[in-house]
Protein backbone atom coordinates (compact mmCIF):
# COMPACT_ATOMS: atom_id res chain seq x y z
CA UNK A 1 0.00 0.00 0.00
CA UNK A 2 2.67 2.44 0.90
CA UNK A 3 4.86 1.97 -2.52
CA UNK A 4 1.50 2.18 -4.26
CA UNK A 5 0.77 5.70 -2.45
CA UNK A 6 4.42 6.75 -3.66
CA UNK A 7 3.90 5.54 -6.89
CA UNK A 8 0.94 7.35 -6.83
CA UNK A 9 2.78 10.78 -5.31
CA UNK A 10 5.25 10.48 -8.11
CA UNK A 11 2.84 10.34 -10.74
CA UNK A 12 0.88 13.40 -9.43
CA UNK A 13 4.36 15.30 -9.04
CA UNK A 14 4.97 14.35 -12.82
CA UNK A 15 1.83 15.44 -13.86
CA UNK A 16 2.13 18.61 -11.99
CA UNK A 17 5.45 19.04 -13.49
CA UNK A 18 4.10 18.53 -16.87
CA UNK A 19 1.30 20.52 -16.31
CA UNK A 20 3.81 23.62 -14.92
CA UNK A 21 5.80 23.31 -18.08
CA UNK A 22 3.04 23.12 -20.59
CA UNK A 23 2.01 26.89 -19.48
CA UNK A 24 5.29 28.24 -19.43
CA UNK A 25 6.77 26.62 -22.45
CA UNK A 26 5.60 29.34 -24.53
CA UNK A 27 5.89 32.51 -22.22
CA UNK A 28 7.58 35.19 -24.00
CA UNK A 29 11.44 34.71 -24.15
CA UNK A 30 13.53 35.93 -21.43
CA UNK A 31 15.18 39.03 -22.80
CA UNK A 32 15.25 41.22 -25.96
CA UNK A 33 13.39 40.45 -29.07
CA UNK A 34 15.64 41.22 -32.33
CA UNK A 35 13.05 42.77 -34.89
CA UNK A 36 15.19 43.10 -38.44
CA UNK A 37 13.66 45.00 -40.75
CA UNK A 38 14.82 44.16 -44.69
CA UNK A 39 15.16 47.50 -45.15
CA UNK A 40 17.37 51.02 -44.67
CA UNK A 41 16.90 53.12 -41.75
CA UNK A 42 14.09 55.79 -42.38
CA UNK A 43 11.04 53.95 -44.07
CA UNK A 44 7.92 52.90 -43.02
CA UNK A 45 8.83 49.68 -41.71
CA UNK A 46 11.36 51.14 -39.86
CA UNK A 47 9.03 54.21 -38.47
CA UNK A 48 6.95 51.96 -37.77
CA UNK A 49 8.98 48.95 -35.95
CA UNK A 50 10.34 52.43 -33.67
CA UNK A 51 6.59 53.24 -32.63
CA UNK A 52 5.79 50.03 -31.98
CA UNK A 53 9.07 49.58 -29.72
CA UNK A 54 7.56 51.15 -26.12
CA UNK A 55 3.82 49.13 -26.70
CA UNK A 56 5.40 45.77 -27.45
CA UNK A 57 7.68 46.67 -24.12
CA UNK A 58 4.94 47.21 -22.07
CA UNK A 59 3.00 44.46 -23.43
CA UNK A 60 5.67 42.05 -22.93
CA UNK A 61 8.13 42.87 -20.51
CA UNK A 62 10.63 42.55 -22.70
CA UNK A 63 12.91 45.31 -25.64
CA UNK A 64 12.14 45.12 -29.04
CA UNK A 65 15.72 45.91 -30.81
CA UNK A 66 14.82 47.21 -34.26
CA UNK A 67 17.73 45.86 -36.64
CA UNK A 68 18.33 46.63 -40.56
CA UNK A 69 19.47 44.25 -43.31
CA UNK A 70 19.13 45.97 -46.53
CA UNK A 71 19.48 44.40 -49.57
CA UNK A 72 17.39 43.11 -52.82
CA UNK A 73 14.47 44.72 -52.52
CA UNK A 74 13.95 43.00 -49.05
CA UNK A 75 14.79 39.24 -50.36
CA UNK A 76 18.06 39.38 -48.76
CA UNK A 77 16.79 39.25 -45.38
CA UNK A 78 13.71 37.12 -46.38
CA UNK A 79 15.48 34.33 -47.76
CA UNK A 80 17.37 33.89 -44.44
CA UNK A 81 14.26 34.51 -42.44
CA UNK A 82 14.09 30.41 -41.82
CA UNK A 83 17.58 30.38 -40.88
CA UNK A 84 16.90 31.68 -37.50
CA UNK A 85 15.77 29.85 -34.28
CA UNK A 86 12.18 29.50 -33.86
CA UNK A 87 12.39 30.74 -30.15
CA UNK A 88 10.72 33.95 -30.23
CA UNK A 89 13.83 35.92 -30.06
CA UNK A 90 13.51 36.85 -33.75
CA UNK A 91 11.00 39.03 -35.71
CA UNK A 92 11.05 40.19 -39.04
CA UNK A 93 8.88 42.99 -40.88
CA UNK A 94 7.22 41.60 -44.01
CA UNK A 95 5.79 43.51 -46.99
CA UNK A 96 3.08 43.07 -49.52
CA UNK A 97 3.62 42.63 -52.89
CA UNK A 98 6.76 42.26 -52.55
CA UNK A 99 6.66 38.83 -51.07
CA UNK A 100 4.59 37.78 -53.56
CA UNK A 101 6.14 39.12 -56.81
CA UNK A 102 9.56 38.56 -56.33
CA UNK A 103 9.25 34.92 -56.17
CA UNK A 104 6.99 34.86 -58.82
CA UNK A 105 9.20 37.31 -61.07
CA UNK A 106 12.96 35.93 -60.27
CA UNK A 107 14.56 33.64 -58.03
CA UNK A 108 15.00 35.85 -54.47
CA UNK A 109 16.23 32.74 -52.75
CA UNK A 110 12.57 32.03 -50.93
CA UNK A 111 8.96 31.09 -52.04
CA UNK A 112 5.90 32.89 -50.83
CA UNK A 113 5.03 30.32 -48.87
CA UNK A 114 8.44 30.38 -46.96
CA UNK A 115 7.43 33.09 -45.15
CA UNK A 116 5.45 32.94 -42.33
CA UNK A 117 3.46 35.47 -41.17
CA UNK A 118 1.73 35.91 -38.08
CA UNK A 119 0.35 40.09 -38.14
CA UNK A 120 -0.63 42.11 -40.74
CA UNK A 121 -0.98 45.99 -39.37
CA UNK A 122 -1.26 48.86 -41.49
CA UNK A 123 -1.48 49.84 -45.45
CA UNK A 124 -0.28 53.09 -46.94
CA UNK A 125 -1.42 54.03 -50.10
CA UNK A 126 0.23 54.67 -53.38
CA UNK A 127 0.66 58.50 -54.16
CA UNK A 128 2.56 60.29 -56.81
CA UNK A 129 4.65 63.03 -55.65
CA UNK A 130 6.77 65.78 -57.08
CA UNK A 131 8.73 68.67 -55.42
CA UNK A 132 7.47 71.69 -54.21
CA UNK A 133 8.69 73.95 -57.50
CA UNK A 134 8.34 70.87 -60.13
CA UNK A 135 6.87 72.26 -63.18
CA UNK A 136 4.20 69.27 -63.12
CA UNK A 137 1.67 70.37 -61.43
CA UNK A 138 -0.83 67.69 -62.41
CA UNK A 139 -0.83 63.84 -63.04
CA UNK A 140 -1.92 65.54 -66.36
CA UNK A 141 1.19 67.21 -66.82
CA UNK A 142 3.21 64.11 -65.65
CA UNK A 143 1.39 62.38 -68.49
CA UNK A 144 1.71 64.59 -71.36
CA UNK A 145 5.68 64.86 -70.48
CA UNK A 146 5.72 61.11 -70.35
CA UNK A 147 3.64 60.42 -73.44
CA UNK A 148 4.93 62.70 -75.59
CA UNK A 149 8.83 61.68 -74.84
CA UNK A 150 8.34 57.91 -73.56
CA UNK A 151 10.97 57.30 -71.04
CA UNK A 152 12.10 60.91 -70.17
CA UNK A 153 10.23 61.37 -66.96
CA UNK A 154 12.69 59.59 -64.40
CA UNK A 155 9.90 58.16 -61.44
CA UNK A 156 11.60 56.84 -58.03
CA UNK A 157 10.22 54.14 -56.23
CA UNK A 158 11.37 51.64 -53.74
CA UNK A 159 12.97 48.11 -55.44
CA UNK A 160 11.87 46.05 -58.20
CA UNK A 161 8.67 44.37 -57.59
CA UNK A 162 7.59 46.44 -54.51
CA UNK A 163 3.92 48.33 -54.19
CA UNK A 164 5.79 51.16 -55.68
CA UNK A 165 6.78 49.05 -59.05
CA UNK A 166 3.31 47.83 -59.11
CA UNK A 167 2.04 51.41 -59.08
CA UNK A 168 4.22 52.85 -62.15
CA UNK A 169 3.20 49.70 -64.61
CA UNK A 170 -0.30 50.11 -63.75
CA UNK A 171 -0.38 53.53 -64.33
CA UNK A 172 1.54 53.34 -67.59
CA UNK A 173 -0.87 50.30 -68.75
CA UNK A 174 -4.00 53.02 -67.60
CA UNK A 175 -2.45 56.47 -69.11
CA UNK A 176 -0.08 55.30 -72.15
CA UNK A 177 2.53 57.16 -70.23
CA UNK A 178 5.70 55.33 -70.22
CA UNK A 179 8.47 56.58 -67.92
CA UNK A 180 11.82 55.28 -66.50
CA UNK A 181 11.53 53.84 -63.15
CA UNK A 182 14.65 54.40 -60.61
CA UNK A 183 14.53 51.69 -58.07
CA UNK A 184 16.06 52.76 -54.71
CA UNK A 185 16.38 50.26 -51.65
CA UNK A 186 13.89 51.77 -49.19
CA UNK A 187 11.12 54.57 -49.16
CA UNK A 188 13.57 57.05 -47.12
CA UNK A 189 16.00 56.81 -49.87
CA UNK A 190 13.38 57.37 -52.22
CA UNK A 191 12.54 60.41 -50.14
CA UNK A 192 16.49 61.34 -50.59
CA UNK A 193 16.37 61.00 -54.87
CA UNK A 194 12.94 63.30 -54.88
CA UNK A 195 14.39 66.01 -52.88
CA UNK A 196 17.83 65.46 -54.49
CA UNK A 197 16.47 66.26 -57.64
CA UNK A 198 17.69 62.45 -58.97
CA UNK A 199 13.93 61.92 -59.89
CA UNK A 200 11.57 63.84 -61.47
CA UNK A 201 8.61 62.07 -59.76
CA UNK A 202 8.52 59.72 -56.81
CA UNK A 203 6.20 56.66 -56.36
CA UNK A 204 5.95 56.84 -52.37
CA UNK A 205 2.49 57.03 -50.09
CA UNK A 206 0.52 59.29 -48.49
CA UNK A 207 3.70 58.65 -45.31
CA UNK A 208 5.58 60.14 -47.29
CA UNK A 209 3.68 63.05 -48.24
CA UNK A 210 2.71 63.79 -44.29
CA UNK A 211 6.22 63.76 -43.24
CA UNK A 212 7.92 65.81 -45.96
CA UNK A 213 5.13 68.12 -46.55
CA UNK A 214 6.75 71.50 -46.90
CA UNK A 215 8.81 69.99 -49.19
CA UNK A 216 6.38 68.18 -51.39
CA UNK A 217 3.12 67.94 -53.80
CA UNK A 218 1.20 64.92 -53.89
CA UNK A 219 -0.21 64.96 -57.40
CA UNK A 220 -2.88 62.54 -56.34
CA UNK A 221 -3.74 59.16 -54.20
CA UNK A 222 -4.42 55.41 -55.28
CA UNK A 223 -7.59 55.45 -52.53
CA UNK A 224 -10.92 54.97 -53.34
CA UNK A 225 -11.34 58.24 -51.69
CA UNK A 226 -9.81 61.29 -50.65
CA UNK A 227 -7.51 60.86 -47.30
CA UNK A 228 -8.38 63.11 -44.53
CA UNK A 229 -5.43 64.51 -44.18
CA UNK A 230 -4.91 65.59 -47.79
CA UNK A 231 -8.75 66.34 -48.75
CA UNK A 232 -7.60 68.63 -51.32
CA UNK A 233 -5.38 65.71 -53.13
CA UNK A 234 -7.59 63.69 -55.91
CA UNK A 235 -7.71 60.07 -56.09
CA UNK A 236 -6.59 58.38 -59.53
CA UNK A 237 -10.35 57.17 -59.87
CA UNK A 238 -11.08 61.06 -59.51
CA UNK A 239 -9.21 61.39 -62.76
CA UNK A 240 -10.54 58.44 -64.39
CA UNK A 241 -7.31 56.79 -63.65
CA UNK A 242 -8.25 53.07 -62.11
CA UNK A 243 -5.96 52.85 -59.91
CA UNK A 244 -6.09 51.47 -56.00
CA UNK A 245 -3.73 50.07 -54.28
CA UNK A 246 -0.32 50.44 -51.92
CA UNK A 247 1.82 48.56 -49.33
CA UNK A 248 1.13 46.12 -46.18
CA UNK A 249 3.79 45.85 -43.87
CA UNK A 250 3.29 42.99 -40.64
CA UNK A 251 5.21 40.79 -39.14
CA UNK A 252 6.78 36.95 -39.82
CA UNK A 253 8.68 34.54 -38.21
CA UNK A 254 10.97 31.45 -38.91
CA UNK A 255 9.30 28.54 -40.16
CA UNK A 256 10.14 26.95 -37.02
CA UNK A 257 8.53 28.64 -34.58
CA UNK A 258 5.63 26.68 -32.24
CA UNK A 259 1.99 27.21 -33.59
CA UNK A 260 1.66 28.45 -29.63
CA UNK A 261 4.20 31.06 -29.93
CA UNK A 262 3.17 32.64 -33.60
CA UNK A 263 -0.34 32.69 -31.96
CA UNK A 264 0.84 34.59 -29.10
CA UNK A 265 3.13 36.60 -31.36
CA UNK A 266 0.31 38.16 -33.53
CA UNK A 267 -2.28 38.78 -29.69
CA UNK A 268 0.72 40.95 -29.02
CA UNK A 269 1.09 42.70 -32.51
CA UNK A 270 -2.58 42.58 -31.96
CA UNK A 271 -2.84 44.34 -28.78
CA UNK A 272 -0.81 46.95 -29.86
CA UNK A 273 -2.35 48.12 -33.03
CA UNK A 274 -5.59 48.10 -30.81
CA UNK A 275 -3.82 51.03 -28.57
CA UNK A 276 -5.80 54.30 -29.47
CA UNK A 277 -3.01 56.09 -28.92
CA UNK A 278 -0.68 53.91 -30.75
CA UNK A 279 -3.54 54.38 -33.90
CA UNK A 280 -4.09 57.90 -33.56
CA UNK A 281 0.11 58.41 -34.02
CA UNK A 282 -0.21 56.21 -37.03
CA UNK A 283 -3.31 57.69 -38.45
CA UNK A 284 -1.55 61.02 -37.87
CA UNK A 285 1.13 60.09 -40.20
CA UNK A 286 -0.93 59.04 -42.89
CA UNK A 287 -1.26 55.29 -42.23
CA UNK A 288 -4.40 53.08 -43.07
CA UNK A 289 -4.75 50.55 -40.21
CA UNK A 290 -6.03 46.97 -40.30
CA UNK A 291 -5.91 44.06 -38.45
CA UNK A 292 -5.12 40.75 -39.83
CA UNK A 293 -4.07 38.13 -37.21
CA UNK A 294 -2.33 34.74 -37.90
CA UNK A 295 -5.60 32.91 -37.87
CA UNK A 296 -6.48 35.01 -40.80
CA UNK A 297 -3.40 34.92 -42.21
CA UNK A 298 -3.93 31.91 -44.84
CA UNK A 299 -6.88 33.32 -46.77
CA UNK A 300 -5.87 37.02 -46.97
CA UNK A 301 -2.96 35.87 -48.57
CA UNK A 302 -4.54 34.19 -51.00
CA UNK A 303 -6.42 36.76 -51.68
CA UNK A 304 -3.54 39.34 -52.29
CA UNK A 305 -1.90 36.39 -54.12
CA UNK A 306 -5.00 36.58 -56.53
CA UNK A 307 -4.76 40.55 -56.71
CA UNK A 308 -0.91 40.36 -58.00
CA UNK A 309 -0.76 37.85 -60.24
CA UNK A 310 -2.32 40.02 -63.19
CA UNK A 311 0.22 42.62 -62.53
CA UNK A 312 3.29 40.21 -62.10
CA UNK A 313 2.36 39.20 -65.60
CA UNK A 314 2.61 42.40 -67.12
CA UNK A 315 6.02 43.07 -65.57
CA UNK A 316 7.24 40.29 -66.22
CA UNK A 317 7.04 40.98 -70.09
CA UNK A 318 9.13 43.74 -69.80
CA UNK A 319 11.98 41.73 -68.26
Amino acid sequence: MLETTKFGNLIGAAATMLAISASTAFAWPDGAVNYIIPFNAGGESDITARYQQPYFKEATGQDLIVQYLPGAGGAQAWSGLNGYNGDGMTIMGTNLPHIVLQPLLQDPGYQTDDITNVYMFHFTPDALLVQKDSPFQSVQDVIEAATQNPGSVIAGGTGTNSANHVANQVFTNETGAETTYIPYSGTGATESGLLGGEVDVLWGYTTVAARQADSVRMLAVATDERHPLFPDVPTFKELGIDMVGGAYRGIAVPSSTPEELRQQLSDTIGKINADPEFRKRMEADGYAMIDVPYQEMAAFMADRKAAYEKVAEQLNSQN
